[in-house]
């Protein structure tokens, strides 16, 4: 089981963290993300075992993606947040090889937690 937290109301320019407890681990992590009248999208990824993080190109320098294997907690550090990216966020588990940018080929998802950015 996955739960997510941390998403809110901030203003553009802001940061927010987003967290997501995992009941155990599975081969990777995802963020995707909902906003309104638009397809889930991914925003990154990352294996537990290790190697490079993967980011959508609307995340890149932005976003960080970070793992606590002890805790079985993957984060979401979204800096200078912009209103497009207010969405819900989902945090996802990937047990099986494939594409990380696929949401179908994830096989466990959090609830999401909605982040909106707004002035």
């Amino acid at each position: 089981q996955l739960q997510a937290s941390g998403g809110g109301l901030v203003q553009p320019g802001d940061s927010l963290k987003l967290s997501c407890a995992a009941s155990g681990r599975r081969y990777v992590m995802g963020w995707f993300r909902q906003a309104p009248g638009k397809e889930r999208e991914f925003v990154t990824g990352i294996a537990w075992s290790g190697g490079s993080p993967y980011y959508a190109d609307s995340a890149k320098g932005r976003f960080t993606i970070s793992r606590d294997n002890a805790r079985n907690t993957v984060y979401l550090q979204m800096n200078s947040l912009k209103p497009e990216d207010t969405a819900v966020y989902y945090c996802a588990a990937k047990t099986k090889a494939g594409s990380w940018y696929d949401p179908a080929l994830y096989d466990y998802w959090g609830q999401g937690t909605l982040v909106t950015v707004s002035s």
